[in-house]
């Protein structure tokens, strides 16, 4: 039986398991997948023996770079891995299936030439970042501290909000359990024009999300990502 698993920490929001489960199950698979809550990234180094391929999620996207055999030009251009395969050397490969998500999601959309704002500088926001730069997209980045091309939540004005046809929630900010909060925003400065896109899937229309509906705001959720990423990952393993 091949065995797959997701690392990260916490990890009570993650439906994984519960996706590749069905999945398995509905397709006659002989597999399984499981989570592992790690608080340190070196526990990884335990899992290796007894898997054939796992994601990683927040905090552990680029941590985990340092203990892979090989990384995709794709990953290695993000910063960030969320797919690694296990050959039977036990040599690790590693993948960003979050940009195939991404795209999913945002192919639908015209965006070339546009201006995109990106809340958060992690990871999952590397790969957003990454994918809207490829578009064609001109990006600026919030965080809780000032870097270049990121400026901090108390420098969002209206005018900022106003010039940015895209706003991607890339942080863990309203993901379950904690469904009352939303990333502080000058949200009356949202309007028609504006476009949505949370990365949290769970829960599926965050608190973020529904503030943009209530001022005409189009609004994505990431369960498409979820979903596109996951099978990214299962063509990764299987290849």
């Amino acid at each position: 039986m091949k065995k797959y698993g997701l690392i990260g920490f916490p990890l009570g929001h993650s439906a994984s398991a519960k996706y590749f489960g069905e999945k398995f199950d509905n397709q006659k698979i002989d597999a399984q997948y499981e989570l592992y809550p790690i608080e340190s990234i070196e526990r990884v180094k335990e899992l290796i023996a007894e898997l054939d391929g796992f994601n990683v999620t927040i905090p552990y996207k680029r941590a985990i770079i340092p203990y892979l055999t090989t990384i995709s030009d794709e990953a290695k251009s993000v910063g960030a891995v969320n797919c690694v395969k296990i050959d039977s050397d036990g040599c690790l490969h590693g993948y960003n299936t979050d940009v195939v998500g991404i795209r999913a999601t945002l192919a639908p959309y015209n965006l070339h030439s546009k201006k995109a704002l990106v809340l958060g500088t992690g990871g999952a926001a590397a790969a957003v970042v990454y994918v809207l730069e490829s578009l064609g997209m001109e990006v600026l980045c919030v965080s809780r501290k000032i870097g270049d091309g990121v400026i901090t939540y108390a420098q969002l004005s209206r005018e900022v909000i106003a010039s940015c046809a895209l706003i991607v929630n890339a942080t863990p900010v309203g993901m379950y359990p904690n469904v009352d909060a939303a990333p502080q925003l000058p949200y009356d400065a949202l309007g028609e024009g504006h476009i949505l896109f949370d990365l949290v899937y769970n829960p599926e229309l965050t608190l973020f999300l529904k503030k943009g509906l209530e001022r005409g705001a189009t609004a994505l959720s990431g369960v498409k990502m979820f979903v596109s990423q996951a099978e990214a990952s299962w063509d990764i393993w299987n290849k």
